[in-house]
């Protein structure tokens, strides 16, 4: 079976044709149709999707992210402060089975359990429209700044545990052929314990506000601000290097509620 890497190259390469990192590939379509196996693989969602999650993510990939910001205020009362456009694409998703998991510690099995929902949905419950969203705050949401801020404000020494690096989001060389879902190696199994191998499966991640707020607090209580910002600065700075894709809220807490309004299971 034939690994592909999830590159930052390659994922930058399907940014460029598609304006965002939600993909699909394929899903079950090739589970259902032998004939199709291989034929979708790493396909952009918008050519492998059908139906309302097609929908969706030609949303998403036409909504804006903003992040060109200076600074930020601690709480955001207009929508120009947050991707509103994206989240309001997700909240009025029509599909009858979602899921939003509450995921707040860097070092818990959030990944993992966002994984086996997936498949269990999509392979076991054939369920292809399936929408799975993280609800990302606390330390969790530190996987979804880039390099360039871990390296900067040494967010390893926020994250703690074993993280030297965001692992999280670096590129795996792993399967992401629908044939091989019983393959420990593979998009479908601990491997694909990863940001871009979720994204790459159609998961939705969304950042809180409230918690770049208090993450740049921290940065200035610890004296880690080389270049002298204010906080208002160093939130925005965090904020405009959130990983590509992500959907930025005005706070995790207060849009979790939002969500369940609307028919989304609670994850935990």
């Amino acid at each position: 079976m034939k690994n592909h890497c999830l590159s930052r190259r390659a994922c930058l390469q399907v940014l460029a044709l598609t304006g965002s990192s939600v993909l699909l590939n394929a899903r079950v379509q090739a589970d259902q149709n032998p004939a199709m196996d291989g034929v979708n693989e790493g396909v952009p969602a918008q050519a492998a999707a059908t139906g309302r999650l097609h929908e969706l993510i030609e949303q998403l990939i036409k909504a804006p992210r903003r992040r060109d910001f200076k600074t930020v205020p601690m709480i955001l009362d207009t929508p120009e402060l947050w991707d509103s456009e994206a989240l309001e694409a997700i909240i009025g998703y029509p599909g009858n089975v979602k899921q939003v998991w509450d995921n707040t510690e860097i070092g818990g099995p959030w990944l993992n359990l966002m994984r086996n929902s997936i498949n269990t949905q999509v392979f076991s419950f054939r369920n292809p429209d399936f929408l799975e969203v993280s609800g990302t705050h606390g330390s969790a949401q530190l996987a979804l700044y880039d390099e360039e801020m871990w390296d900067k404000y040494q967010l390893a020494r926020m994250a703690g545990g074993n993280f030297r690096t965001n692992s999280l989001i670096e590129p795996r060389d792993v399967c992401t052929h629908n044939a091989a879902r019983e393959h420990a190696n593979s998009m479908f199994g601990p491997a694909g314990n990863n940001v871009l191998a979720l994204q790459l499966r159609g998961v939705v991640f969304m950042a809180c506000h409230n918690a770049i707020w208090e993450h740049s607090a921290t940065l200035l209580e610890k004296g880690i601000n080389p270049d002298k910002l204010s906080h208002e600065a160093v939130a925005a700075e965090l904020t405009n290097h959130l990983v590509p894709g992500v959907i930025l809220t005005p706070g995790m807490a207060g849009t979790l509620p939002q969500l369940q309004r609307v028919g989304f299971c609670y994850g935990k």
